[in-house]
């Protein structure tokens, strides 16, 4: 210190910037050599998670785990992966990792309330995953917006729906698991229900074996399960018959507009008319003389 106090301000300074430039070599290349090594270790780390995953993803498929199962260990094995990866990097640049999981600890309560969106989404997909109300490839309609779609994937976070015209829904795990929402390829078969009006000169009976011949020929229709027609309501205009019958779920669509194009082939080859909606109007004497 009295040494200090006898020298003057400027050679102190100039001190300084030798030391400083003479260390500045030295520092320049441990810091390049810190980050070559980072650089190395950030591409060796990226390689050495593919493989993880890889070698993940194939013994889940061995073991015929179910598809949204499988993405969603992989998303989150992906981001824990990732999060060592970077631990590991700062810790090379002299960042203490216990310092560092310590600060992310005291910090937790904080980052909770700040990401709870986040959390309710991950514990959702969870819940997905092990109530299985729905799994990749069934086509599911949510209640809480009215989306629906072909599930594509469930991930970490979020789940995406394919809609028929090809756009993606993007949904959050936690609307998910919290509200409700129909499968409605959960089973094998579906019940399909058609309506169809008939003139009330027609013979119904005809009517009847007519449709009744249109279910026997349809080969969606499974003929294991009960199918018939019925005169479901004595309409304004129309006696309405019922056509109810079973397909497979795979071939719902295609099945109900087949048979619906056949049913009015058929109903005119029989000459039997579906009537417009008709109102009949009785003038009293005052308006006929008018």
């Amino acid at each position: 210190m009295m040494l200090a106090a006898l020298l003057p301000e400027e050679e102190i300074d100039r001190g300084m910037v030798e030391k400083f430039l003479q260390e500045l070599p030295e520092k320049a290349w441990n810091l390049g050599t810190r980050i070559v090594l980072s650089a190395l270790v950030l591409f060796l780390g990226i390689q050495l998670i593919r493989v993880i995953r890889g070698l993940v993803k194939k013994s889940l498929a061995k073991g015929n785990a179910d598809k949204g199962v499988m993405q969603f260990i992989d998303s989150f094995l992906k981001a824990s992966l990732y999060a060592v990866l970077l631990i590991t990097i700062a810790s090379g640049f002299g960042l203490d990792a216990a310092s560092i999981l310590a600060l992310l600890g005291s910090a937790g309560v904080a980052i909770g309330l700040a990401i709870q969106g986040s959390l309710s989404n991950f514990v959702g997909g969870v819940l997905i995953l092990l109530l299985k109300p729905f799994k990749v490839g069934d086509y599911i309609k949510e209640d809480t917006n009215n989306n629906e779609g072909t599930v594509s994937s469930i991930e970490l976070f979020y789940t995406k729906l394919t809609t028929p015209d090809n756009r993606v829904i993007v949904l959050p795990n936690g609307t998910l698991a919290n509200s409700s929402l129909t499968n409605v390829t959960a089973c094998e078969r579906r019940r399909l229900d058609i309506r169809v009006g008939i003139s009330y000169d027609a013979d119904i009976r005809l009517a009847k074996e007519v449709l009744q011949k249109v279910l026997e020929d349809e080969k969606a229709v499974l003929k294991e399960e009960e199918y018939f027609v019925y005169v479901d309501e004595l309409g304004e205009s129309s006696v309405n018959l019922g056509i109810r019958c079973w397909l497979a779920t795979d071939d719902f669509w295609t099945g109900k507009w087949r048979l619906t194009e056949n049913v009015k082939y058929a109903l005119d080859e029989a000459g039997i008319g579906i009537p417009y909606p008709q109102m009949d109007v009785h003038l009293t004497d005052m308006e006929k003389r008018r």
